[in-house]
């Protein structure tokens, strides 16, 4: 059962903004989202009927995020009434008869539509500015948004300075210190001595891009059909991190990953279990864990110990960067982490050499990468041959190409 939400500094700053837009940038852990949410929930239970809206990016990012937030904070303080929501448009309409509605809006002729009291932009770097400029032109009292401050985007270029009707403030997980697992916290403490990833989620100010591993990834609704599996990628996990299963795709000269399963607390057998419930693929799982590998291969599962060595880390990281890659919307903590997955520097900035990446938030791109060293070479020939088919290459020089691995 959920622990009863614990009044924070978080909270008790956010309930005292008063201006129309009330901007909460943060590092991790500040609980901005919750702190907002418990304002709505605040909301909700007294006064006059409102519509509120929350908005996210994805219909999955609301799932895992959001919704999945509010009915725990509404069932662990006794509010949750089954009646009174509705699972098939997410709205839960209080006591009073304010509704609370949770939507995504991934295209601008969405966010034409009815009006409302307010609303809630969560993530909002994550949205473009013609689709939330349009849900604020459409509300009538207050707009909330929250952020990880990862870089500049339309608030800072559109909204701060130009308005005289935001509440901007910063959160840090320090707002948070009282009700946080020593584990969380001594967690993000251990970043102190990474300038990039401290700046941003330690401190929650405004960082840049120029750290970031991997860019320019699509993100697609669904598998297309003609897309073939190719199998999946495991990383291991139990009490402090989870275990994680990406599906990997390739279509047309692409790469596409699927998020299938991310938790904490999984035996090997309760892997084993959810891997049959997939395809059945090989497997690629991290070398460092033979005994689990040997006992899952046991259970009928075609599992195999992916190849390590020196340099392997930064070398299955360019290949995953060479490639043009897509992600499902539904895989939220892949994209958490691809979002956020950075070269680690020293307390001064410098980027460390040999580049290492930040570890911690890396457990889906680490099974992807598993699963995609045993296959890169393998496409990249198939590309070849696939242009070569079209007319594009000539043939000898292709065959001469591949031979030596380019």
């Amino acid at each position: 059962m959920e622990k009863a939400f614990q009044n924070t500094k978080a909270t008790t700053k956010i309930f005292s903004l008063k201006n129309r837009i009330r901007a909460i940038s943060g590092g991790t852990s500040a609980s901005k989202t919750i702190s907002i949410l418990v304002w709505l929930i605040d909301r909700g239970q007294v006064g006059k009927r409102e519509v509120m809206t929350v908005v996210a990016e994805s219909v999955p990012h609301l799932k895992l995020g959001a919704i999945r937030d509010f009915k725990n904070i509404m069932t662990a303080n006794g509010y949750w009434n089954d009646d009174n929501w509705n699972a098939s448009n997410f709205t839960y309409t209080f006591p009073n008869k304010s509704i609370l509605e949770f939507i995504s809006f991934d295209k601008f002729g969405k966010a034409h539509g009815p009006r409302r009291d307010i609303l809630f932009v969560n993530e909002a770097n994550n949205l473009p500015y013609d689709i939330v400029d349009q849900l604020i032109t459409r509300t009538k009292k207050i707009i909330w948004m929250d952020w990880n401050p990862t870089s500049e985007f339309w608030f800072y270029t559109e909204m701060l300075n130009k308005r005289d009707d935001i509440d901007f403030i910063t959160l840090t997980y320090k707002d948070c210190y009282d009700v946080l697992d020593k584990t969380i916290i001594d967690e993000i403490e251990s970043h102190r001595n990474n300038k990039n990833w401290w700046l941003v989620y330690g401190l929650g100010q405004l960082g840049d891009i120029e750290g970031r591993i991997y860019t320019e990834w699509q993100l697609i609704d669904d598998i297309p059909k003609e897309a073939r599996l190719e199998g999946y990628g495991l990383d291991f996990g139990y009490t402090n991190d989870p275990t994680a299963i990406v599906a990997v795709y390739y279509c047309n000269g692409r790469w596409i990953f699927d998020e299938k399963c991310y938790k904490k607390g999984m035996s090997n057998k309760d892997i084993v279990d959810t891997l049959k419930t997939f395809d059945d693929k090989l497997v690629i799982a991290d070398s460092a864990e033979p005994k689990s590998i040997d006992e899952i291969r046991a259970y009928g599962i075609n599992i195999q110990p992916c190849k390590k060595g020196k340099d392997s880390v930064r070398q299955g990281i360019q290949l995953v960067q060479d490639q043009p890659v897509s992600a499902t919307k539904r895989s939220i903590n892949l994209i958490k982490e691809y979002r956020n997955y950075l070269w680690a520097t020293d307390k001064d900035g410098h980027y460390l050499q040999p580049n290492e990446p930040v570890k911690g938030q890396d457990h889906c791109l680490d099974a992807v990468r598993y699963k995609m060293e045993t296959l890169g070479r393998l496409k990249q020939e198939e590309t070849f041959w696939d242009r070569l088919y079209k007319d594009e290459l000539d043939p000898q020089m292709a065959k001469k190409q591949i031979n030596k691995g380019k």
